[in-house]
């Protein structure tokens, strides 16, 4: 199976606060686990190709669009705070474009037979981006973006997003809320931001919430049965919001999660993906803060992919 990091330079640069726990330090982190694993002698490299504005309209409302291209500073030092979690300085746009891009660029990849596979190695995230609304972190909704593309620039009629976050991806559903060519599954600890997910919406939304201090064991029997919502569904093509903060060694949340967890969801997906779909799967880091367990979180979900 050959799998390819797709990534971009530009997404380092984005550095709007020191203290802010989205920094590029987590995409060093996974780079240098890469290298340290021998990983980077088994896979291939991709550069990113921005998303232009029209991509973006796939996923979002152009009036929203517009908006934070209008708000996107300019000179060094300036800061726009889009929401409370959500910050702009002059190279976060050049970073966001990248970053949507690159679900676009693995999408085209995966199709061209280029590859079977790809991990979208980016930042910001953007589960959390709705249809006209940044959050958490997310200026645009990239794993929305790249799966739309599939769907209306590639000819598939049927995508799956799973989402195993620590928090709800809100902004993928609410992109997705009435589009049934998608199947979204999505774990996440509740009560916790965004602090909603929890109530059933429609068939091909399969949210699980997750109890605070939750571990391995009991989280696997919980997301159980997604695999045979999965194979009911005869996916053409799985997309996967790779969030690692549902690990017990990241503070910001508080679920149980260890390395071998992610092992376990990653070869449940790739059994999917080659029953299904020729093993095609495209996966995207979310979140995931604290960085010697995300870089052997994210590591062992790439070795994963490689089977």
């Amino acid at each position: 199976m050959t799998i390819t990091i797709v990534g971009s330079p530009a997404c380092a640069l984005h550095n709007a606060d020191p203290e802010h726990p989205e920094h590029p330090a987590r995409m060093h982190s996974i780079n240098d686990q890469i290298v340290s694993s021998g990983l980077e002698l088994v896979v291939r490299f991709a550069d990113a190709h921005p998303a232009h504005f029209d991509d973006l309209l796939l996923a979002h409302d152009k009036a929203f669009v517009q908006r934070v291209f209008d708000l996107a500073p300019s000179e060094k030092g300036d800061r726009v705070w889009i929401d409370d979690d959500t910050i702009m300085m002059e190279h976060t746009l050049k970073a966001a474009l990248h970053s949507a891009g690159a679900g676009i660029t693995a999408v085209d990849m995966v199709m061209a037979n280029e590859t079977q596979s790809a991990f979208c190695l980016v930042r910001p995230p953007g589960h959390h981006a709705g249809r006209s609304t940044s959050a958490g972190f997310c200026l645009f909704n990239n794993i929305a973006i790249a799966a739309l593309h599939a769907l209306e620039h590639r000819g598939l009629e049927r995508v799956v997003i799973l989402d195993f976050d620590v928090h709800h991806g809100d902004g993928t559903e609410n992109i997705f809320q009435d589009d049934e060519r998608v199947l979204f599954c999505s774990s996440f600890q509740h009560p916790f931001y965004p602090f909603n997910g929890d109530q059933p919406t429609r068939d091909g939304i399969l949210n699980v919430p997750i109890p605070a201090g939750t571990k391995g064991s009991e989280y696997r029997e919980l997301v159980n049965h997604w695999w045979q919502a999965i194979d009911d569904f005869k996916p053409q093509l799985i997309f996967v919001s790779a969030g690692f903060d549902a690990h017990a060694q990241d503070d910001l949340a508080h679920l149980r999660l260890v390395e071998n967890d992610y092992v376990w969801l990653t070869e449940h997906i790739k059994a999917a993906a080659d029953k299904h779909c020729n093993g095609h799967i495209i996966s995207m880091l979310e979140g995931g803060y604290e960085l010697k367990s995300l870089s052997r979180s994210a590591v062992a979900h790439v070795k994963a992919l490689l089977g």
